[in-house]
């Protein structure tokens, strides 16, 4: 069997946030994917880590949008699959700067982040790296958001804050 080639982009987020006790705020000042990923049964899989930034996404200017659209679209030519680690505040601008830039991909592109970090107990960090990792093998080329049991492909892809999850539409 031939094992599927994924890149994983690594851009920060919430999913990647640690708690710091000494002044009790959530940062991302260290890498925890590798740990997340460690935990996950991933046969069939060969993962490259591609650790771009480590930033909160409402920290991201255009600049880092435009770098990871120009990344997933590199990382897009050598590999079966690309998946976007991101912080939810931006991801879906990221989603649709993708598909600005680089128009329809040769491979499926899929964005995941989550909710609250995967330090916390009641994380949705593990299940959105499961769902984004078993879709990118399965979804055509494309765009992807992949979070709380839903695929949705970009453009319209809209971050509802008022359910805590991504919908496609206009913003909620």
């Amino acid at each position: 069997m031939t094992k599927k080639r994924i890149a994983l982009i690594s851009t920060g987020g919430t999913i990647e946030k640690t708690y710091c006790e000494l002044d009790g705020i959530l940062r991302n000042e260290v890498n925890v994917l590798d740990v997340l990923l460690a935990g996950l049964v991933l046969n069939g899989v060969e993962l490259v880590r591609v650790p771009l930034m480590n930033k909160d996404s409402l920290e991201m200017k255009q600049v880092d949008h435009d770098l990871i659209a120009e990344t997933a679209q590199t990382m897009g030519k050598a590999y079966d699959g690309v998946v976007i680690v991101h912080g939810t505040d931006r991801l879906a601008e990221t989603g649709e700067c993708i598909c600005e830039l680089v128009g329809s991909p040769s491979v499926p592109v899929v964005l995941t982040g989550a909710m609250r970090p995967y330090e916390m107990r009641h994380t949705d960090a593990i299940q959105n790296m499961t769902e984004a990792l078993t879709a990118v093998q399965i979804l055509e080329p494309g765009v992807y958001a992949a979070m709380h049991n839903r695929v949705l492909k970009f453009p319209g892809v809209v971050k509802d804050r008022e359910q805590g999850t991504f919908v496609k539409g206009s913003a909620v």
